[in-house]
């Protein structure tokens, strides 16, 4: 298996001092323990419930800081791992979506993080982080339909040769290289601030890696420490 190798333009240092992320590769098999994600997520959002982690709070609002740094409004397009877990304080759970969906979203929940999951077969290059120029095409649906529109100029955008694969860093995330259970190429990125302890990164990492490997029996992973502080 050939592990993705994101590239992080130099520009991200500027905007987020200290970012660093997970990417994880993963070469999938038959999912045979579905309930691992079901369970997963029962677990993470209790955790919510209980005010945790203690530093989760921190980390989000950090996220928000870096949000207003691009130009985007954090209030109305909160970083994903918020978004999610507003939805989890106010409906008490999440809806089941898609078992590798479900998993990473009970990552991204119970350790106040965004997570990224990617289906690589889908990608045209290497996934990069960078600051969009505003006319790069991004794919996504309104109103039911097909749709495509682009990101402000000086936004942060994952994109690949083709487009953007998901806006205002993590906050909505295109349909080209959307992921589901049939994907046989995966690709996760978890994606923190110095306000998450690097050991916590390293646990969510830990843990997702781990969720898959019970779920998907024979699955193939591979993980790297990326960004602008990576120690």
């Amino acid at each position: 298996m050939q592990p993705v190798m994101p590239h992080i333009d130099p520009a991200i240092a500027t905007i987020a001092p200290g970012f660093r992320a997970l990417s994880i590769s993963v070469e999938a098999a038959p999912i045979l323990h579905p309930e691992v994600a079901e369970q997963a997520l029962r677990q993470a959002c209790t955790a919510v419930a209980a005010g945790e982690p203690a530093w989760g709070e921190a980390h989000l609002a950090a996220w928000a800081e870096v949000f207003r740094r691009f130009g985007a409004k954090p209030q109305r397009t909160p970083c994903s791992a918020e978004a999610l877990r507003k939805r989890v304080l106010r409906d008490g759970s999440l809806p089941n979506i898609d078992p590798v969906v479900d998993l990473y979203n009970a990552i991204s929940v119970q350790f106040a993080i965004p997570v990224g999951g990617e289906n690589l077969a889908a990608y045209a290059g290497t996934p990069r982080l960078m600051v969009a120029e505003g006319s790069e095409t991004f794919d996504t649906m309104k109103d039911g339909a097909p749709a495509h529109e682009s990101p402000d100029a000086g936004e942060v955008i994952w994109r690949d040769d083709l487009g953007v694969t998901c806006r205002r860093w993590n906050w909505r995330q295109g349909v080209r290289t959307r992921l589901d259970a049939e994907a046989q190429q995966m690709w996760f990125i978890l994606e923190s601030l110095p306000e998450m302890p690097l050991e916590a990164l390293h646990e969510a990492g830990d843990q997702l890696v781990a969720g898959l490997l019970a779920m998907m029996p024979g699955a193939r992973t591979e993980t790297q420490l990326l960004g602008t502080s990576a120690r």
